[in-house]
């Protein structure tokens, strides 16, 4: 379990997942070094069945880039890519809070968890911006 308790530094880029690429498949969630990544399930009815999707929490995310490609030698030019369906992208932690409200989740998930996942997206912002 990774450890909890107030970051000794912001990263330059945090991982986000676009949800309406996830599947849910989990290669993500295997290789993250700090554990932040945890599968979400919505029923969205009898129509639309169940959504699944990984997200992230970023207040826990180092920024490592292991949940978007396995880090290779330098002589070696092929990257390894995690997820099969590049779902994943580094963003610039200035501008997170804007790229979760638009992709990080269905509209109404979102809503219900604005504080959580906008709300401390944008808290890190801050924190990068003073340092």
């Amino acid at each position: 379990m990774a450890k909890k308790g107030a970051r000794k530094k912001v990263p330059k880029e945090l991982a986000v997942i676009n949800a309406d690429n996830c599947t849910g498949c989990e290669s993500c969630l295997e290789v993250c070094p700090v554990d932040c990544i945890e599968l979400k399930t919505i029923d969205r009815g009898i129509l639309k069945g169940i959504q699944r999707w990984c997200e992230i929490d970023l207040e826990r995310c180092a920024g490592c880039e292991v949940c978007v490609h396995i880090p290779q030698k330098k002589t070696n030019p092929y990257e390894l890519s995690v997820c099969p369906w590049n779902a994943i992208e580094m963003i610039p932690t200035e501008n997170v809070a804007t790229v979760v409200a638009q992709i990080g989740g269905p509209p109404e998930y979102i809503q219900e968890n604005w504080e959580r996942l906008v709300g401390s997206a944008q808290k890190l912002a801050e924190l990068r911006a003073a340092n």
